[in-house]
């Protein structure tokens, strides 16, 4: 059984940072394009970031300068380090493969818990 668990989330004061990592168990993403996704109170569920199998990264405007993507294969745990936190980071925060860019052999059947994140003024 595939899956995907987030961990690293908690409460931070604006500026402050956070490391948030995501393990996958079932299969291996290094073939994957991987990415965290963010949804805050009443609001759609938005893409943060990706990464490719080769490290090719994006970034939503909102968070470039400010969020790391990382991933490392040997633990297959994909990783997002936050800094210079802002209130409006504060959602809940997911990751899954691309599957618009990724093979079938990267669908997870359903999405994780996710791990909070809140971000006080």
């Amino acid at each position: 059984q595939v899956q995907l668990v987030e961990s690293g989330g908690g409460s931070v004061q604006a500026g402050g940072s956070l490391k948030l990592s995501c393990a996958a168990s079932g299969y291996s993403f290094s073939n994957c394009r991987m990415a965290w996704y963010r949804q805050g109170p009443g609001k759609e569920r938005e893409l943060v970031s990706t990464i490719t199998p080769i490290e090719t990264t994006t970034y939503a405007d909102s968070v470039k300068g400010r969020f790391t993507i990382s991933q490392d294969n040997a633990k297959n745990t994909l990783y997002l380090q936050m800094n210079s936190l802002k209130t409006e980071d504060t959602a809940v925060y997911y990751c899954a493969a691309d599957m618009g860019y990724s093979g079938s052999w990267c669908y997870v059947p359903r999405w994780g818990q996710g791990t909070q994140v809140t971000v006080s003024s």
